[in-house]
């Protein structure tokens, strides 16, 4: 039996974060994951500056061999009312494709790894967990998604809060379709629902184009998408025919988890500890910090995640995202009849200052957090 300090279950960035950041302090972790890189993983796929500077990635230097679309605007409405488009002077995210930069950063990270390899034990023995009755290790990081096994373990059946479910394509236009494409690559759109209970999103990123729409209510999924789709092509922004049922794939936001996220010698991070950002349902970024903020709980505790690294990485999290994950306007929006609710945020959507610096700025794009340092 293998004997390992640190073994993570999960490959995404927030898996191969966590790895990166205990190889630089000499950790040896073993990354556990029941696919093999590169593997699908359809997804919005923007990156900001922010993430790229905890990571150490100079988006340059990246580019030359991944797809890297630099976005210096957004255009978001209401869907179906006036469109504000809103432009920056300088990238303020780039657009990626989760199957390349997925695999880029699990290799980088300098892990070991484990591919194809799903978890299908895990079992306390005295102060070590044996996983698959094959690995010894001291610490077990649960990074693999909304349905991580590590995050069943800790937790029982998942909680019944409301998760985001979504439905998404990613292809590669032929010369065809990009003739016949009006979303500009740097400046991606944004489509609100009208019940404000989810939004759709077109991503241009060179050549592949990106279209989902994700929300907080299940019921009818599918029919909302056609109805996307529909509006798409009715409003101009493409102009062929999508496929008539989109993948799908699920999250928790934030403000909604009621997640345990540690025990002794485990925890979580990513989307296995429902970390997305509740006002966007962003995940990208939450894992890659969530990730970072691990590995320095496991690394102050030498390898031994007692009590008080519990403690310690729940008030990171805390600290970084905040005790509850909702901010004020949340919190109004909830107290407010649903029609006047949504008669409001359309409103406040039609607005260029408003749009720009809450909906981008702060929901969307954090500007006002600083990067984590690592």
């Amino acid at each position: 039996m293998g004997s390992i300090s640190v073994l993570i279950v999960g490959g995404g960035p927030a898996g191969s974060s966590c790895a990166w950041a205990l190889r630089q302090a000499g950790f040896d972790p073993l990354i556990l994951d029941k696919r093999s890189f590169p593997r699908d993983k359809i997804c919005g796929g923007w990156i900001t500056p922010a993430v790229l500077g905890e990571l150490h990635i100079d988006p340059a230097e990246y580019s030359q061999s991944h797809v890297c679309q630099p976005i210096t605007g957004f255009r978001t409405s209401s869907m179906g009312r006036a469109e504000v488009e809103t432009l920056y002077s300088e990238p303020i995210s780039f657009g990626i494709r989760r199957f390349e930069f997925d695999d880029y950063l699990l290799r980088r990270s300098g892990a070991r790894i484990a591919p194809g390899v799903a978890l299908k034990s895990l079992e306390k023995s005295g102060a070590d967990w044996i996983v698959n009755g094959q690995y010894k290790a001291d610490v077990v990081v649960g990074a693999g998604g909304h349905f991580c096994p590590v995050a069943r373990f800790l937790n029982g059946d998942l909680e019944k809060v409301p998760a985001v479910v979504a439905q998404e394509i990613e292809f590669q236009m032929d010369f065809r379709q990009r003739d016949a494409c009006s979303i500009q690559p740097e400046v991606p759109e944004l489509f609100f629902c009208a019940d404000m209970k989810g939004y759709g999103w077109c991503f241009r990123k060179g050549d592949f184009l990106n279209i989902g729409l994700g929300r907080l209510d299940s019921h009818a999924l599918p029919t909302h998408v056609s109805d996307f789709a529909r509006f798409l092509r009715r409003t101009g922004k493409i102009g062929f025919d999508l496929p008539p049922s989109f993948p799908g794939h699920a999250y928790l936001l934030y403000a909604n988890t009621r997640r345990r996220i540690a025990s002794d010698g485990i925890l979580l991070i990513g989307d296995a500890a429902g970390l997305a950002y509740s006002q966007s349902g962003e995940g990208i970024r939450p894992a890659v910090e969530s990730g970072l903020l691990a590995a320095k709980a496991i690394i102050a505790s030498a390898g031994r995640f007692d009590r008080n690294s519990i403690e310690t990485y729940r008030a990171s999290l805390e600290s970084r995202f905040g005790k509850s994950g909702e901010d004020w306007s949340t919190r109004i929006g909830r107290r407010l009849p649903p029609k006047l609710r949504n008669s409001l945020a359309a409103a406040l959507l039609g607005s260029h200052w408003f749009s720009r610096h809450f909906v981008l700025d702060r929901w969307f794009l954090h500007r006002h957090e600083p990067a984590l340092s690592f």
